[in-house]
């Protein structure tokens, strides 16, 4: 027989087991787990049966772990490397924001949803109507861009909060048509996904950040200015010259 597949549903539970009494639920998770020998079955004197994660479960749970924490990695490298674009376009930036987005309901009602994006820019000029605010949402798992062309909220709420949405992707992560008109889309080129292309522009729309979005990104600190663009100090100059 093919053993099965083992899915995130498999590894979440096999964590969830790692960190409890070990409980067991009886359903199909933990049946195929049990036959992977990733679970064992315990009874103790009572006659009271629980389950306890094997030396493979453990391992597999290690590996999991790791790759999860590979991937972040590139990811955080893959939004650094976009801020570090955006700013040198002469823009200001901000990393990790957690924004209140209004999303306009057919019945005329206005739901709200948070936003998180995960570069979010905005032109440096002082006249509102130039600001031309951007999204940009670095992926670098297939996996996880699936599953958000999954949650059309998730793109609304962008849409409500820049007049600009991007995917950046690693290269080969997806086809052109995978991803929505509705997003421009560009690759990140070499090993370390430093060399950014535009495969197709996002769709222009004028927006002007309203007052609650203002005082999100006022109470939120905007990324510092990159190493090589600060100007050195005069007594560092007066030495090097």
């Amino acid at each position: 027989m093919t053993p099965p597949a083992l899915t995130a549903p498999h590894r979440r539970r096999l964590r969830a087991l790692w960190r409890s009494a070990g409980w067991p639920c009886r359903d199909a998770l933990e049946l195929d787990l049990l036959a992977e020998g990733l679970l064992a079955r315990h009874w103790d004197a009572d006659g009271r049966e629980t389950l306890r994660v094997t030396e493979a479960g453990l391992q597999l749970l290690a590996a999991s772990r790791r790759s999860a924490q590979a991937a972040l990695s590139r990811h955080e490298a893959l939004v650094a490397v976009v801020a570090r674009e955006m700013q040198r376009a002469g823009r200001i930036v901000w990393r990790g924001l957690s924004l209140r987005a209004p999303l306009d309901e057919p019945d005329g009602a206005t739901r709200w949803a948070m936003a998180m994006p995960d570069v979010y820019s905005i032109r440096h000029t002082t006249v509102e109507a130039y600001l031309e605010p951007v999204v940009h949402e670095i992926k670098v798992s297939r996996a996880d861009l699936l599953a958000d062309l999954k949650r059309p909220d998730k793109g609304r709420a962008y849409r409500a909060l820049a007049g600009e949405c991007w995917y950046v992707v690693r290269e080969g992560l997806c086809r052109d048509d995978e991803v929505p008109a509705e997003y421009g889309l560009m690759v990140a080129r070499g090993d370390a996904m430093d060399r950014l292309e535009v495969l197709r522009p996002a769709p222009r729309r004028p927006l002007t950040p309203g007052f609650g979005l203002w005082m999100a990104l006022a109470r939120a600190a905007p990324e510092p200015p990159p190493d090589d663009d600060v100007q050195p100090d005069l007594a560092d100059t007066g030495r090097a010259s």
